[in-house]
């Protein structure tokens, strides 16, 4: 790490030296010099004993006055902090106000007060508010917020309540103490689109989502959403809104998903606006998970915050999970499962295997936005899963209520989240809580015995070191299991085993037949299951197993075995997949969802890492071949039946976001993209010119595009969507993500020289260059072209937006798993971004941890 990098650590935590008892803020407003005047009210924290001097972070501020109690008093100043000696303060409370001037339009990084195409918005986790004023930016200080704004703009919103309004000005009153990270300001030409709900208590809750001018008309599923949200919060965790008003704002530059200020969220715009005309199911379906996590997030986030940025995985995690629940409930509870596995096993089993890895809660950091991460928020989830798992779902229930009674209004750590589940449960939770302080994937060996009608299932746990561990010790594993006969009947339903040890046995007595068993069931634990199945019994699985997750775990699992001999071993494609993929799509009985997801092929990075992790260095183009290959092969055996499918999921009915019609409208996809391969087009050309929702014009589009199609329907694309950038960013990344491999890097170059690619823009830069990185066989080219063109835009990016690039960096984490000339490629380039003058920390640490894997 470079020398002007600093690591902040967990163990030299120590709370701040000072209370806030109130926080006043007002904003006069002006693109290039707004003023920020401060008045903060300070008193000594007990808990720091002694005379301390006053320090407050801030950075790129201009500070025009500072008056102590009322009187001038000279700070010391430098490019991160303002200073005030001990000797200068009072023994007891005192009030500071500063007065500092700031220029949003400027602000490129997405930091602090910037500005969106003439909006006003902010962004302060995790260490945004110290662009806006100085102030202790971090979230152990918590304070009671009143904020002024004063502006030309009709809509002037914070967080809280409004308390007052006029002509060019606002003030809002926020009765709970927050952090600075959840301070939150917009103002700009809006119009809302509003609701209410009426909580359990009686509160009348006004709901106002603010869009630009003309997107009033594409705000319905997010409202609708957000009732739901609310509602089910209430039924299954008892928790109500606490304030009269919840507004959500959709911003079109953001460099995240949304932020769960208090009382005013702000959405990356992508994840709010939704018609049937420019968003997919996809697109519905995110919008309902992250509207849902936002909102959630208010008492597990807001009413209790984290301790410190260390116990970030404590919010996250923890909402995470709630708003995999509630999708759950409102859609296709074991659809919904098995997308979350996926995207583990896509985002996090890869940070875990790699040189980024790290723990749920890390020991240190140097730069806290690069630890918004997989880890933190799936691996974080699955950690609550199975404490959810092992303390059943009343002991759960009980440590909620008590978790919420207990530290409501508190920055809470991850020592008191797991105590008030020993003390709910009466569990030791100390073997549980090597989850969250130490890194990597577990790996589960199986074997089996059987023997005068006893079955012996023993578990060997190995935890493989990773960077800065390389000693692990067993966790505490739930592994779900049931046992079926070999007729396909359940002989033993869902059972619970606790593992503790690092090899451990598990009996089953009194059975008349050697039994199959179906292990991890509903993925149990985020592990790596290691047991050697027959192609035979994974096919028994994928047609009896009464687990919907195990069921299409063995699918998936037996399509692995298949595109991995075929790139290994030039196998050819197996009739036992074929034969099992065929008995699920065809039966009638199944969700079409779950059919859906039955026909997509494992992912190209995925396989690339099971290929590694067998010993083998993985060829990105034979991979890419293969599963090519097995499509082709798919689509032959599905034979005329496919077409049958396909025409029968075509009921003429209106559409509808719900998960019933999704999931149709996914099946029906999935098999004309098969269908497009035996015809070469004809089938979707004809699907694109009648599509009636976005859904089915990508759906189409996709299919073209993958065998070389679709230029005309492309352009078509493009006349038509033009002005319309969410839907624009589907257009980019679509082309990239169906590029061939020698093609994709080019067919990049060549989309980021277009005039409406404003890279600026972290959805536009991440709709071409994150797609790029996506793209696994293109990015990982053998020329190197993919890895070059990255880091171009990486450099380039960075001075501008140091967050988004970091973010992005991460597509070369995989690069020491493959051959020498790739490697050689790959680390060419992270020398050459760690090379470029004035690189960002954010960027530094990625790279040079990175770099170090090799």
């Amino acid at each position: 790490m470079s020398e002007a990098q600093k690591s902040v650590h967990l163990a030299d935590y120590q709370p701040y030296t000072h209370l806030i008892d109130g926080v006043d803020l007002t904003f006069r407003l002006a693109p290039s010099a707004t003023r920020v005047i401060a008045r903060l009210a300070f008193r000594p924290n007990p808990a720091r004993p002694g005379r301390h001097v006053l320090r407050l972070n801030g950075e790129g501020l201009k500070l025009i006055s500072c008056l102590l109690d009322g009187q001038p008093v000279t700070p010391r100043i430098d490019a991160r902090s303002l200073t005030i000696a001990a000797k200068d303060l009072p023994a007891g409370p005192f009030t500071l106000e500063t007065e500092v001037e700031i220029a949003p339009e400027g602000n490129t990084a997405l930091e602090g007060l910037y500005m969106s195409n003439g909006m006003y918005c902010t962004q302060c986790e995790a260490e945004g508010f110290r662009k806006i004023t100085y102030y202790p930016d971090r979230p152990d200080v918590m304070a009671r917020f009143k904020v002024r704004i004063e502006g030309d703009l009709p809509v002037l919103l914070s967080n809280g309540n409004r308390t007052g309004r006029g002509r060019g000005w606002a003030e809002w009153d926020d009765p709970w103490p927050k952090p600075a990270y959840l301070f939150a300001l917009v103002a700009g030409d809006l119009r809302a689109r509003s609701g209410k709900f009426k909580t359990f208590s009686g509160r009348k809750v006004a709901l106002n989502i603010w869009v630009r001018p003309g997107d009033e008309n594409r705000c319905a599923y997010a409202m609708d959403s957000l009732l739901r949200s609310m509602k089910w919060e209430e039924e299954v965790y008892g928790r109500e809104y606490d304030l009269d008003v919840f507004n959500i704002v959709a911003v079109d530059d953001f460099n995240m998903g949304a932020m769960e200020n208090k009382g005013l969220n702000i959405f990356n715009s992508r994840y709010v606006l939704a018609s049937p005309e420019t968003a997919t199911d996809d697109d519905y379906a995110r919008i309902e998970a992250i509207i849902a996590h936002e909102y959630f997030h208010n008492w597990t986030g807001n009413r209790i915050t984290c301790r410190d940025w260390f116990q970030l995985c404590l919010k996250e995690g923890l909402t995470v999970f709630r708003d995999h629940q509630f999708s759950g409930d409102m859609r296709s509870s074991a659809v919904r499962r098995i997308e979350d596995v996926v995207a583990l096993r896509a985002r996090q089993f890869r940070e875990d295997a790699g040189p980024l890895a790290h723990p749920v809660r890390p020991e240190s950091f140097v730069e806290i936005n690069n630890f918004y991460t997989a880890t933190i928020y799936e691996k974080g989830a699955e950690v609550i899963g199975m404490l959810k798992t092992l303390v059943g779902d009343a002991g759960y229930r009980r440590a909620l209520d008590l978790y919420f009674d207990r530290h409501d209004g508190d920055a809470a750590t991850i020592e008191d989240w797991l105590k008030v589940f020993e003390d709910a449960t009466g569990r030791d939770l100390s073997q549980f809580k090597l989850w969250y302080s130490e890194a990597g994937t577990p790996h589960l060996k199986v074997t089996e015995d059987w023997a005068d009608g006893v079955y012996t299932l023993t578990f060997t746990q190995e935890n493989q070191p990773t960077p800065g561990q390389p000693e692990k010790r067993p966790k505490v594993v739930p592994i779900n299991v049931g046992l079926l006969n070999p007729n396909g009947d359940e002989v033993v339903p869902t059972l619970m085993l606790e593992m503790t040890r690092a090899v451990q046995s598990f009996r089953f007595e009194g059975l008349a037949a050697r039994p199959i068993p179906s292990i991890l069931r509903g993925f149990s634990a985020p592990v790596v299951l290691d047991r050697k199945v027959s192609a035979a019994e994974r096919a028994f699985l994928l047609a009896h197993d009464t687990d919907p997750f195990n069921r299409w775990e063995a699918g998936r699992a037996l399509a692995k075995d298949v595109m991995a001999a075929m790139v290994t071993k030039g196998a050819e494609v197996s009739a036992d997949w074929l034969d099992g993929v065929a008995a699920v799509v065809f039966d009638e009985s199944l969700d079409p969802a779950f059919r859906a997801l039955c026909l997509r092929l494992p992912a190209e990075d995925d396989m690339a890492q099971t290929i590694h992790a067998a010993g083998r260095v993985p060829d990105p183009a034979r991979i890419h071949a293969a599963r090519r290959e097995m499509a082709g092969a798919l689509a032959v055996r599905l034979g005329e039946g496919l077409q049958r499918l396909y025409d029968s999921l075509d009921d003429g009915a209106a559409f509808s976001p719900d998960a019933v019609q999704a999931g149709r409208r996914a099946l029906r996809l999935g098999a004309l993209a098969l269908l497009t391969r035996r015809d070469g087009g004809t089938l979707a050309a004809s699907a694109y010119a009648r599509a009636k929702s976005m859904t089915e014009e990508i759906g189409a589009l996709s299919a073209l595009l993958e065998v070389r199609q679709g230029a005309a329907q492309i352009s078509a694309f493009a006349e038509r969507w033009g002005s319309d950038r969410n839907v624009m960013d589907k257009w980019y990344a679509l082309q990239i993500a169906h590029a061939e491999p020698a093609e994709a890097a080019l067919l990049a170059a060549i989309l980021t020289a277009r005039p409406d690619f404003d890279w600026k823009n972290p959805n536009r830069f991440r709709s071409v260059i994150g797609a790029l990185a996506a793209n696994h066989a293109g990015f990982h080219h053998r020329s190197g072209a993919g890895y070059r063109l990255v880091a171009d835009w990486l450099v380039r990016l960075d001075p501008l937006n140091p967050q988004t690039a970091a973010r992005v960096s991460s597509a070369f984490e995989t690069w020491p798993r493959y051959d020498a000339i790739r490697r050689r490629h790959a680390k060419a380039e992270l020398e050459r971004i760690r090379a470029a003058p004035g690189l960002s920390g954010d960027l530094r640490e990625m790279v040079e941890r990175m770099i170090a894997a090799g």
